[in-house]
This record gives structure tokens, C-alpha cells and sequence, in this order.
């Protein structure tokens, strides 16, 4: 789902602020309201936003529809990278997250007989009838926003499993707890699925290094690689690499 630079701009505020007057939107693009009108009912069309009078908000935070959109072309890049690390007949698994599932979208496109163990329900959707792909969807407690199965059954399905990459999103990273998420339950949930894998590839765009969520994923044991864009600072790439994170840029 790609939006136009604008949209995208409108998208990053709204993250930011979550609600935003019409007036403020047209004042911060310097555009007129009439054109940000045209560029919220694209994005309110898309299921991405939700219109009231005279404001617009994110329907969800968890909406991977909008999360998509946003930064789509350096997160289109990150997925890019990571397929060239899976060849041909390859089983892998990935989280929900934006980048996970441009992920899985290109692994569709480029790959062929692939087994995707995963606990999205949306990535498994958003993949279907792509590819003649296997899809293994674990099974938990639904979580109707983000499309994702999380609980302790993840536990369970997971160890029937055993693979060499298990590719991540992240809402932030701080240097005290590494990398985060903002939800207890799919935190725990990227915890019982980093332990049937050999190497843990965390996707993300460089803006996530900024924030940090509020739940620690609690991974320091496992080997990891980063990719993310090249706007990620220099003193990041260095703590990364200090604690022995493989840092790739786009």
C-alpha cells in the first residue's frame, strides 16, 4: 500500500501527535486545506485513518495498514535486504509487524516452496493466494487490531518447530533494555518463537532507534542482525555493534 509523499508526511504526524486538526495539517505541509481534504479521504478510503469534524486520528495504532504506508519505501528496501538472506525450500518464521509482512510479500514474489511459521494472521492473509507457499499459523488468542495470535498455546505449537532466522519488528530500542515493543502479551509471544530459532533478524526503520516501547523483548542471548535505512546515526551502528548486533544498511 503506497502513499504519496504528503500522505506520508500526514501519516508521521499523526503518529506523532495521533490527532491533528485539518487547519494545522494544510499549515505544517503549506498546502491548502483542500488538498490535505483530497489526501485524508485517500488514506480514509485505505481503512488507514478515521475523519471527524475538522480532525483526523489513526483508526489504530496496531492497524498494519497504515503502518505499511507509512515510511513504505525504506521499509520496502529493509524486506528486500532481508529475502536475500532465505533461499528456495527454505522454513523461516516471522512476527507481525509492517516490515515482516513486506517481507513476506517479497519472499512471495521472488521465492518458491518456502514454509512460513508465524503467529499473523494478517501476514498470512496478506500473502494469500501469492505463492505456493506453506503457511503455518500458530495458534493463541486473537488480537483483533494488530491481526495477531498471541498467549501461551504460542509456546506450545512453537516447539513442534526448529529454523535458522526469525525476522522481527520493533516499536524501539533504548541502550538500558535493547530493543521493545509496546504490548506484554506479543512481546512474550517474540520471546517463545526466538527460541526455536538459530539467529534472530530484527527489521526496522531507523526512526524506531528515537523511541522505545514500553515492554523489553529481552534478547540479548540470542545472535541478532539489524537492517534498517541508512539514516541510522553512527553512535547507534557503534552501540549496536558493542553489544554484538550486526548492523545492515539500505
Amino acid at each position: 500500500m503506497k502513499t504519496n509523499k504528503r500522505a506520508n508526511q500526514i501519516l508521521e504526524i499523526l503518529t506523532e501527535e495521533n490527532k491533528a486538526e485539518v487547519s494545522l495539517l494544510a499549515q505544517k505541509l503549506g498546502v491548502s486545506q483542500v488538498t490535505v481534504r483530497k489526501d485524508l479521504d485517500e488514506l480514509e478510503n485505505q481503512g488507514i485513518i478515521v475523519r471527524e469534524h475538522g480532525f483526523a486520528c489513526l483508526r489504530s495504532a496496531d492497524n498494519l495498514h497504515g503502518r505499511i504506508a507509512y515510511h513504505y519505501e525504506a521499509k520496502q528496501k529493509i524486506a528486500k535486504s532481508a529475502s536475500g538472506l532465505i533461499s528456495d525450500g527454505d522454513t523461516l518464521m516471522i512476527e507481525s509487524g509492517s516490515c515482516c509482512a513486506l517481507l513476506a510479500e517479497e519472499l512471495a514474489a521472488s521465492k518458491k516452496d518456502l514454509t512460513i511459521v508465524t503467529n499473523s494472521a494478517f501476514i498470512a492473509d496478506y500473502i494469500r493466494g501469492k505463492s505456493n507457499f506453506q503457511i503455518v499459523l500458530l495458534g493463541g488468542i486473537y488480537q483483533h487490531d494488530s491481526q495477531v495470535l498471541v498467549g501461551p498455546m504460542i509456546r506450545q505449537c512453537v516447539e513442534n518447530f526448529f529454523v535458522k532466522y526469525f525476522f522481527i519488528g520493533t516499536d524501539g530500542y533504548s541502550r538500558r533494555t535493547g530493543f521493545t515493543n509496546q504490548d506484554q502479551m506479543r512481546a512474550q509471544a517474540v520471546r517463545d518463537m526466538a527460541c526455536q530459532a538459530e539467529h534472530i533478524i530484527i527489521l526496522t526503520e531507523s526512526d524506531k532507534f528515537t523511541r522505545h516501547g514500553i515492554v523489553p523483548l529481552n534478547l540479548r542471548n540470542y545472535p541478532r542482525t539489524v537492517i534498517t535505512d541508512d539514516k541510522i546515526k553512527k553512535e547507534i551502528i557503534e552501540e549496536l555493534s558493542q553489544a554484538q548486533i550486526e548492523v545492515i544498511t539500505i
